[in-house]
Order: structure tokens, then sequence, then C-alpha cells
């Protein structure tokens, strides 16, 4: 087996006198601990995909590896319903998802914990712990006293539900499928089994009174999946376990215990016509050469988050296919490459050997014992003996000289890796607000709320939304999406100005929710076709010029005011208002789910947020408000009369048209007209036209009423009252 002498289990269980019954014995022994002989080492495996097989054996892991694992306690999907909408007479829509609840074994041995888990190829879960879908995992490690997984033992009762101890496995409940197309993902898992290990760990206490303290530097992990000779082949070659079986205990790595090398006597010549050497009592002779050396090693790549991969051994190729270990262990690209040039390098001088007769029987000289012979150079191993009439053979091994297996300075290169992106959740961040009626498209006896739903992070991975109608019972909106709004927070406040003309003078400074989000410029055409719209507060505007100044902060200029009927909203701005970009990415929410009340909130709550994220909707009201008439004109007949008169606007016509009325997309056009305060008005009067006229005679009775009041016009809608145009004041 390689360069690890198995005659030592004989010679230790039988004694240095009787060797053919300690052949024997250790011939059992093998089979024991390494199975039926002429079995190869273990192939490294891809990372499979998760299997559920009866009879799949469950294997050892140590250190950290990336394992698969075995599907062993499944129930049906769960099928959860949602239903939105639905009110008032709009048809209702019913979404449908799938959670699973399954467990996963893992290891055949306790483990420490549970890194990163793969689902698909994607990142289920992150290094800090964190599930990137919604769920609950648990992980049992494995431990002799591990209680029954509550979730199993509710479904199976006590009497069907082992506690599975000594076997590490998780537990998966509630698993979220909808990333995963409605079925159970192929996982693959992190297994943190040990902090470090050894030979000593992967032997385990299978042989007693064994010295098998041996460092394994540069592996990070190692899986042994059958019989234990299956590992140690393979571990054999590319890192040399010579064992010793000459003390009271079996010890792999001679070479840390021993010294100096024992000197044998002369070599003693036999009289045996077949008897080797006769002539000098030693024969030396060299194997040929392999047809195919093992010059590749395919291991599993740190840097590559275990994936596999491969590396080579420098020097000419030869004819055919490469001869490949396959090492299902966890190295990083610098310790494979030095693995397989020190293994090439090693091969060719472990070909020397030389059948050595003696005399003298030295139970020193056991398997794995380093010599030296009087007519040869170098040191020599012990790798048997066996005792005839004739003397003592001894078969023995050429050592490496220092420095012979030294790899070179060559380089390493694991390939360009694709990680996963880790990151956590970002803290979700909404805005939610009406917009106004778009003529061309929107039914002007409909709400158009929407919510702007976004995150400082670009893991963000959408928040479910609910609508609170101001009495704390939560109805399902819908999920955000994973699209993330523009978004962010006014640093200025933008100052006052008329929504008549283009404001050339006023700038506003924000800072963005994610540094990596874009703003554009845009000339005066794409304004005119409704570019850059943004609702800073309550106030939806158009701007021209953005310039970043850096760490996610922009600066605004050239701006169109008071958009959508928002004009009076122009004139008490303030710092820390919410900024959106009125763009596609905002959401339409249901405003049947939403309602109509002024107590309504929209809660969106993501797997990012401690708690769930409540805002009010701004623009309450909008979409169904009439706009406000504009151009006030007073004119005083002869007669002493004032004749007061506007001009109206439309929900939804937003192009003016000289010599054209504005078609109105009310029931009936109406408008209300008050002296005084709006809540308790002195006079009030209601006119179908856009003119009113108060009589002479009357004025003195209103001064005398309210002196200096002011009057007011309001368009009266369909649904609600317009925002107030001043006339004029009273005597």
């Amino acid at each position: 087996m390689a360069t690890i002498a198995f005659n030592a289990l004989g010679t230790y269980l039988g004694g240095p006198v009787g060797g053919a019954i300690g052949s024997l014995v250790g011939r059992q022994a093998d089979a024991m601990l390494f199975g039926a002989p002429g079995r190869q080492g273990p192939r490294l495996k891809e990372l499979a995909v998760t299997t559920s097989s009866y009879g799949e054996p469950v294997p050892r892991h140590f250190g950290r590896m990336r394992v698969a694992g075995s599907i062993i306690w499944a129930t049906d999907l769960v099928e959860h319903s949602e239903v939105q909408g639905g009110g008032k007479g709009s048809p209702s829509l019913t979404t449908y998802s799938y959670t699973g609840n399954f467990a996963v074994a893992l290891a055949s041995r306790p483990i420490r914990g549970i890194g990163r888990i793969w689902a698909d190829g994607k990142l289920l879960r992150g290094a800090a712990g964190d599930l990137k879908v919604g769920g609950t995992l648990r992980i049992h490690t494995g431990e002799g006293d591990q209680q029954p997984d509550p979730l199993i033992l509710a479904a199976e009762g006590a009497d069907r539900c082992p506690a599975h101890r000594d076997l590490a496995y998780v537990v998966f409940e509630d698993l979220d499928l909808s990333e995963y197309y409605n079925h159970l993902p192929a996982l693959t898992f992190e297994v943190i089994a040990d902090e470090g290990f050894g030979l000593r760990d992967i032997i385990g206490d299978l042989i007693e009174n064994l010295d098998a303290d041996v460092p394994l530097p540069g592996i990070a992990g190692f899986t042994s999946e059958g019989p234990l000779a299956d590992s140690l082949l393979t571990l054999g070659q590319v890192m040399p376990l010579e064992a010793d079986a000459g003390g009271e205990r079996l010890v792999l790595a001679r070479s840390r215990l021993q010294g100096e090398p024992i000197e044998l006597p002369e070599a003693a010549i036999a009289i045996r016509d077949d008897a080797f050497g006769a002539a000098s009592g030693f024969s030396r002779h060299r194997a040929p050469p392999l047809d195919q050396p093992p010059s590749v090693l395919r291991y599993h790549d740190l840097g590559r988050d275990y994936q596999s991969s491969v590396q080579r051994a420098s020097g000419y190729a030869g004819p055919g296919e490469p001869s490949v270990i396959e090492l299902p262990a966890a190295l990083d690209a610098a310790t494979a490459r030095t693995l397989i040039e020190r293994t090439a390098r090693r091969i060719d001088w472990t070909r020397e050997r030389v059948s050595w007769r003696t005399a003298e029987l030295d139970p020193a000289v056991a398997p794995g014992v380093l010599v030296t012979l009087p007519a040869i150079a170098g040191h020599w191993r012990v790798l048997d003996w066996e005792w005839r009439d004739s003397g003592v053979d001894i078969t023995l091994n050429r050592v490496l000289p220092a420095g012979a297996d030294v790899a070179p300075a060559v380089g390493s290169d694991p390939g360009r890796p694709v990680p996963s992106v880790d990151e956590r959740p970002g803290a979700t961040v909404i805005v939610a607000f009406e917009l106004p009626v778009d003529g061309a498209i929107s039914n002007p006896d409909r709400p158009l709320p929407f919510a702007a739903v976004s995150s400082s992070s670009a893991n963000w991975a959408g928040a479910a939304l609910y609508a609170d109608r101001g009495d704390g019972e939560l109805h399902p909106l819908g999920p955000s999406g994973r699209a993330r709004s523009v978004m962010g927070t006014a640093i200025t406040a933008l100052p006052p100005a008329s929504p008549l003309l283009f404001d050339r003078g006023s700038q506003l400074v924000l800072t963005l929710v994610d540094p990596a989000m874009m703003l554009a410029s845009a000339t005066m055409r794409q304004l005119a076709e409704g570019a850059n719209r943004a609702l800073v507060g309550e106030e939806i505007v158009q701007f021209a010029r953005a310039t970043p100044l850096g760490g996610g902060n922009w600066q605004l200029e050239g701006f169109l005011r008071g958009r959508g009927g928002t004009e009076a909203a122009a004139l008490s701005h303030k710092e820390g208002e919410a900024f959106v970009l009125l763009d596609d990415r905002p959401i339409a929410l249901d405003t049947a789910t939403l309602g109509d009340g002024a107590d309504r909130r929209v809660v969106a709550l993501g797997r990012g947020d401690e708690a769930s994220v409540v805002t009010p909707v701004a623009l309450d009201g909008l979409t169904l408000r009439p706009l406000a008439p504009v151009h006030p004109r007073r004119v005083v007949t002869a007669d002493g009369s004032w004749r007061l008169s506007w001009t109206r606007r439309a929900r939804g016509g937003w192009q003016w048209r000289d010599g054209v009325d504005v078609p109105l997309v009310e029931q009936a056009e109406s408008y209300l007209i008050t002296l005084g305060p709006f809540a308790a008005p002195v006079a009030r009067w209601s006119v179908n036209q856009p003119e009113f006229v108060i009589p002479a005679s009357l004025l003195p009775e209103l001064s005398a009423a309210a002196p200096g009041a002011m009057l007011h016009v309001r368009q009266q809608g369909t649904h609600r009252l317009s925002d107030p145009l001043m006339l004029c004041r009273v005597p």
C-alpha cells in the first residue's frame, strides 16, 4: 500500500519469532482494518447533489469540507395560498407558494458545526449563519447525548423518531422553495468537523496501542468514505506514512522517533543454488519506470469554494493519458502543486530495492526501521523480513536523500473563482405615495397608490408588503420584487419656487441609499417627454442636471416644479425629506386592499429587517383630487359689482392648448366659493361655471361680517375638493 508497510501489523501482532503465525495474524488485521485486498483508493467526487438512497454510506469528514449529504427524512411539500385584492368589486388574485420540511445526514461522526450552504449552486446560508430565503435551520452535531429533532418528533411520534446519535444532520423547517422552482434543491454543505486534525483522527480507535500522531500539513479537510484502507492508500501516495512495529506500540511515521539508522552486519552468503546473492549475500535491483507515473492531482480547492481543481507536476509529458491521483481533501492551490511535485520526484527513488541476508536476528530491525548497509551508500528502510534456514532475508527500500523531493519554486493557480455573493440582506427602505392621473392611460375614478421599495445592499431579496388600514390588521399586498427603486434623503431643503417657470437657481443635495445607484441628466426635450420625474417630500419635480459628489451624494439643478398638481408643496420643503426617482421601478398597490382611510399605512418586512418598516401614504388623495383653478381675475362693473373669474384645470390634462378648454374628467363642473376660514366660512356659494358675480349691494354686508377676509374658490370634483385658489380680499 504505497509506502505504508502493512507487514508491520503482522510483526507487531505476531512478534519476531513465529513469522508464519505473525504474517497470518497480520493479514487478518489488514482485512479487519483495511477491508478486502485489491481495492483502489476513493475517487474524488464532484460536488454531487443531495441524494436519498437506501444503503448509501454516510462518510466521515475531518477539518472543513463541502459535502452533499443524504436526505433521511422529509414530508410532502406544504402549500400556502394568499388572496390579494377582491374588495369593492375588483377581482381577487390567489397566489400559491410552497415550503419544505426535510432532514439531511452529513457525517457519521460528530462535527463542530455548519458553515455555508449552497442550493442549486446559489448561496442558501452565509458564513454569518443567515439564511438567504425564508425558513428555519436546526443543526444536530451528532454528539452522544443528542436529542430527537422536535419537528420529526412531532410528525413521527416518539416510537418512530430516533435521536440519530453519532450522526451529524440538519433539519430544514418551512424552507421557502419559491427560489428553486418549488422543488427541493440540490444542497451542498460546508461541514466544520474539526479545528485541526491529523492521521490519528482519521484512523480512530480501531487499533489499540497505535501511535499515529502524524500531522497533515496543508490539508484543511478530508473525507473518508468506505474502508479505511482506501483513505490511507490515497494519503500514502502524496504523504508517505511509514510504519514501525519493532516496539511495544505500532508507530506510523517511524522517522519522527528514530534518531540514527541501525547499521546492518555484513551480508551472509547462502549455499543454496536458488538463493539470491550467492557470492555476495545481497542483491540490488531497480524496478522499471512506470508507464504513466502519477503527475496530476485532483482535489477540492479552498480558493474556489471547494470546487474540484487540478494541479500538474512539471516535466515532460509521457505518452497516453497521465496518471491521476484523486485526493478527497480540501487544499489550496500552492499546497496541491507542492504535493504532486514531491510525489513525482519521490516515485523514481522508491523504485530501488535491496534484498539483504543476515545471520543475526536483531529484534530492533523491524518493518519501518531505517538502516545503513556496509557496502552500499544511503539510507534504507525495512519493508519486511522473513526467517529462513539460511538466515534472515530482509527487503529494503531506498530512502530519499535529504532535499530529493523538494518541490521547485513554481507557481500555482486555482483558476478564476466565481464566488457566490455572501452579504447579509440589507434593511428595507420604503416610501408609499399616490400619483396623479395619466390622462391617456389611467382610470380617473381609481386611485393610483405606489410603493418605492429599496435597500442599501445589492443582496437585498425584496420584502413582503402589507396594508394596515389603521386598525393594526395586516392585509397582504404581495411581494415587492428584487428591483430596487432609486431612493435617498435630501441633505438640503429645496427652496420655494414658482411652478410656472423653469427653476434655474435652486439646488438640491441628496444622499442615495446605495452609493452604487446612479442618476442621469436630461435635456429640455427629454424633460418635456417626462424624463427625470422625482418625488421630493410631497412635491413632484423634474430635474435637468445630476452631478455626483462622491459617496452616494448628488447635486440636482434645473427644475420643473409642482408637477402633477403638487405646486402647493413647492413652498414647504425641509431637510431630511425622502427622494424617490419616479421611473418604472415603484410598484403599484392594490387599492381595494390598501383602502382609502386617512390612517392607512404600508408595511414592509424583508429578511434583513429586525422589525417591520411602516410608512404612511404621501400625496394622499392626489389621484382623485381635482386641480386647483388658476389665473384669478376680478372686474368691477359699472354698478360696483365684482365679477370674479378663473381658469379651470382637469386631472390628466397636463398639456396646455391655447384657445381650447381642457375637457373635465369629473361628472359635472362645479366650484365652491368661500369667504373666511375653510372650517367655518362666513359665506359660501356654489356655481357650475368658472365665474361668479358679487352684487354691489352684498359687498357692505360681507365687509362688515369679515373685514379683510379672503375669498377662495375650489373645484368640486366627483370624489374630492381641489386645493383652494385665492381670488381677492373683501374691503
